[in-house]
């Protein structure tokens, strides 16, 4: 099930002043083929951002002297993992005043209530996912609906629409609507900075066209309109600010190679955003084909 479901809310945040905590020790080596619950130490992405997911699964934390933003919550198992992340950076969970989601998956969104209710952070998220979330699950607008399993419920989900930000304090987090892996698949897109050099991070949600053995992109009188927001995702996140791609599942975007101590492979590249959409619509592609040539 762990290919199945894949990397999404677009989120600007702006660097805030506040001094950084000392770095995180060296991170644990992460297998290629890493469980989504595999501990991980945290690693130092850029400026203001860190990773405190697990080797499998993403969770990012943005902070600020105002209070920090985290982005997903990895699996209910995880949640844990994630706090203690935190807390050996020298930050609160406390601290955390919200939570943005990507796409509602037991993988993504399984640590959302505990995290929430340990830190009193509103949640957010698009859509159809904000729903999801509110139930512990999705339904049949998701195309892996009958596939996968549903995770704790967070009540009193803030709704954000497209390109609306998410602010506190010197933060500016920006949502992206990329709907396709599920209705409301969100990419998060921000600034951190270190001395006189801003970057900009993209948190590109999963663009992948993964369903059940039930759900058709292409069936316009069940899913009107579908196939055409997928494309229109894909064209979205080729046109992102993008100097850093990140992604909530890390192998997509070749993570631990890049952030870290010791980095084995560059940070930036510019091109990142813009080849990870050309490779998710040639696979779109590829499965609108598949499904009009494929008997029902």
């Amino acid at each position: 099930m762990r290919a199945w479901i894949c990397v999404s809310f677009i989120v600007v945040a702006a660097t805030g002043a506040a001094a950084q905590p000392p770095a995180a020790k060296p991170a644990a080596v992460c297998k290629a083929d890493a469980g989504w619950n595999d501990p991980a130490k945290p690693r130092h992405v850029y400026g203001n951002t860190w990773y405190v997911g697990t080797c499998g699964i993403s969770a990012l934390l943005v902070t600020s002297d105002r209070g920090h933003v985290l982005i997903d919550g990895a699996t209910r198992e995880a949640a844990t993992q994630i706090e203690a992340s935190i807390s050996a950076l020298g930050f609160r969970i406390k601290d955390v005043r919200f939570i943005l989601a990507t796409h509602a998956h037991l993988d993504h969104a399984g640590g959302f209530a505990k995290l929430q209710h340990d830190s009193g952070a509103v949640m957010v998220a698009r859509g159809a996912d904000a729903d999801a979330i509110e139930r512990g699950r999705g339904d049949r607008s998701d195309p892996q609906y009958a596939s996968i399993d549903g995770f704790p419920p967070v009540t009193a989900v803030r709704r954000i629409t497209d390109r609306e930000p998410v602010t506190l304090g010197p933060l500016s987090l920006t949502a992206h609507a990329t709907p396709g892996h599920t209705p409301g698949s969100t990419t998060w897109t921000w600034d951190s900075c270190e001395a006189t050099r801003c970057l900009h991070l993209a948190y590109v949600d999963s663009v992948s066209a993964i369903s059940d053995d039930v759900y058709r992109y292409t069936d316009e009188t069940l899913h009107p309109g579908v196939v055409a927001a997928f494309r229109q995702s894909i064209a979205t996140i080729a046109a992102l600010p993008c100097d850093v791609l990140l992604t909530p599942h890390p192998t997509v975007s070749n993570m631990f190679a890049r952030i870290g101590a010791q980095p084995g492979s560059p940070l930036v590249d510019a091109n990142a955003c813009r080849a990870l959409a050309a490779e998710a619509g040639q696979k779109l592609e590829e499965r609108i084909a598949k499904e009009r040539t494929t008997p029902r």
